[in-house]
């Protein structure tokens, strides 16, 4: 997989897969999820759970971070099309990235669509950090998520600390809840 991984890094197909987002008040278009994916040699999409941990061990992860933002700012910077990107606490915690991300999103107009989802699934231990580029991509105009909340580490203190405008709810918590009092 880290062979496979730098190829296609190389090769220019690690990409974003724009997962569209139904307004269903108005039956269009409004967003899109920006989700990373890897071609394989033959065009077919590869999931980030084959080669996302590759990249972890390997030190390639930061490099993908920055290709999806590239990408995704370039195909939705002349459109009205807002746009969520997922980061993880250690793209927030990497001075470096952080810093890139948000020179990305200097244009007003560009910002008040990037909606970014951190995942939910990792702890944050570095709240102060963390929150850190919160306040600053919140003051370019961006907005924050957190992203599939309940299947992981969050809590209501995460929602408190973090000053969030979206949360992202966990199909597993709500899927039942028109039969299910427990769920309920």
């Amino acid at each position: 997989w880290a062979n496979r991984l730098r190829t296609a890094l190389e090769q220019n197909r690690i990409v974003p897969w724009f997962q569209p987002i139904m307004n269903l008040h108005t039956n269009r278009i409004d967003k899109f999820e920006c989700l990373v994916r890897m071609l394989d040699d033959d065009g077919s999409p590869i999931s980030p759970t084959h080669f996302l941990p590759v990249a972890r061990k390997i030190r390639l992860y930061r490099q993908i971070t920055r290709r999806m933002v590239d990408q995704c700012v370039d195909r939705f910077t002349d459109t009205d099309l807002q746009f969520s990107l997922n980061l993880s606490c250690d793209d927030l915690l990497d001075s470096e990235l952080s810093s890139y991300i948000l020179q990305r999103l200097q244009n007003p107009a560009l910002a008040r669509r990037v909606i970014f989802e951190i995942l939910e699934s990792e702890g944050i231990e570095n709240y102060q950090a963390v929150r850190q580029f919160i306040d600053k991509a919140k003051a370019l105009g961006c907005r924050i998520a957190i992203d599939d909340f309940g299947t992981g580490y969050s809590n209501f203190e995460h929602l408190l600390r973090l000053d969030v405008d979206l949360i992202k709810i966990d199909g597993s918590l709500i899927r039942q809840l028109d039969s299910d009092a427990d769920a309920r």
